[in-house]
């Protein structure tokens, strides 16, 4: 039986974004580095990271620790800290905090792959994956959101 070419296309994207997971694994708590392309456009990165958030928040609870974000100073960096904070997450990007303080590390990636933008979020409990087709208007999610939950 042969698969869509659509299906083909989100399968090797996947499987391209698992590879390359692997092999960022330095970094605290074993998260890799965040990198996000430098041109991504203002509305697609937030557009993006505002989806992305809203995802893991259903997984963590919305402003319920502080985030320890890995930020690389791109535009979705940036966004992405904004997003957070919009859902009540208390940001530190420097790795110290208060004692007692809960805090989740976060590191995220956006590839580009086959004119899609493939976004990853990753703390040490909780990885989501998303595909999204840039538009004129910010971005619009092109596949289902992987999850995958380490226990």
């Amino acid at each position: 039986m042969l698969l869509p070419p659509s299906f083909r296309s989100f399968a090797l994207a996947v499987s391209l974004a698992l590879s390359l997971a692997g092999c960022q694994t330095a970094g605290q708590a074993g998260l890799g580095t965040s990198n996000a392309p430098a041109e991504i456009s203002a509305p697609a990165a937030s557009a993006i990271a505002g989806e992305m958030v809203s995802r893991l928040a259903e997984q963590v609870g919305p402003g319920t620790a502080t985030i320890a974000l890995k930020q690389d100073g791109s535009p979705f960096g940036e966004a992405l800290e904004s997003a957070l904070k919009g859902w009540g997450y208390a940001v530190v990007t420097v790795q110290k905090t208060d004692a007692g303080t809960t805090t989740i590390p976060l590191a995220y990636m956006i590839v580009p792959f086959e004119g899609q933008m493939l976004a990853r979020l990753v703390t040490t409990d909780v990885e989501l994956g998303r595909a999204y087709t840039l538009t004129a208007t910010g971005a619009s999610p092109a596949s289902p959101v992987s999850l995958m939950r380490r226990g």
